[in-house]
């Protein structure tokens, strides 16, 4: 799957295994895991200041990207939209990690 169109509990998923924890994919699915890097700024704010991923928000209309989330590595070598900023962020962190693609368990597309 492509990491810029990672949401919800593929994203979290994601951000987990690339933390480096054995996360059953039916437990961030059903969301009974403790996973939710995307939308709970406890979790995902640590990694996104640990990482020093930078965010911008582009308004309607005066860019190019209007209406969304953009987050950046530190050096700026990799960008990526998100409907969030914390989407975004944990979009950029799965994307400096493993790249434009990731593997996600079939129950979680």
């Amino acid at each position: 799957m492509k990491v810029d169109e990672l949401l919800g509990p593929a994203l979290d998923w994601a951000v987990a295994k690339c933390e480096g924890k054995e996360v059953r994919a039916w437990a961030v699915h059903r969301r009974l895991g403790r996973c939710h890097y995307s939308n709970d700024w406890a979790q995902g704010g640590v990694i996104l200041e640990r990482e020093k991923i930078g965010l911008d928000y582009y308004p309607d209309g005066s860019h190019v990207d209007g209406g969304a989330w953009g987050a950046a590595t530190n050096e700026g070598t990799i960008h990526v939209l998100g409907p969030t900023a914390l989407v975004a962020a944990m979009r950029c962190y799965v994307l400096s990690k493993v790249g434009s693609d990731v593997e996600i368990p079939e129950e979680l597309k």
